[in-house]
């Protein structure tokens, strides 16, 4: 359960992170970087994709800098993979939302 969000840093059971992240069901993946900041590539979710989720939510930062491509957004419609694509001040209630009812990995960007 994410517990709080603020600009550069997120809450999840009591641990506080700093870096951005990828919840899968099983574990957190903490610094996660992308191969180019704030441009999300498919190399990017290549762990997202091997965990099979329902459903996929990308937090793109505070004020939603991140850009997800449409290339991305066909894989997951074409594969059946849910994808949520909102700021990431939204995207963890909605994370929250989801978590107890479907197979969910989420992949947040804390800043911009």
């Amino acid at each position: 359960m994410i517990e709080s969000y603020d600009f550069g840093q997120i809450v999840i059971n009591g641990k506080r992170y700093t870096s951005d992240l990828i919840i899968f069901l099983d574990h957190i993946k903490d610094s996660w970087w992308r191969r180019e900041g704030h441009h999300l590539s498919m190399d990017d979710l290549k762990e997202v994709v091997q965990a099979k989720p329902e459903v996929l939510i990308v937090g793109t930062g505070f004020h939603g800098y991140m850009n997800v491509p449409s290339e991305v957004k066909r894989y997951f419609a074409s594969n059946k993979i849910e994808l949520i694509v909102e700021n990431t001040k939204e995207a963890w209630k909605t994370y929250n939302r989801l978590a107890d009812s479907k197979r969910v990995v989420a992949a947040f960007h804390l800043t911009c």
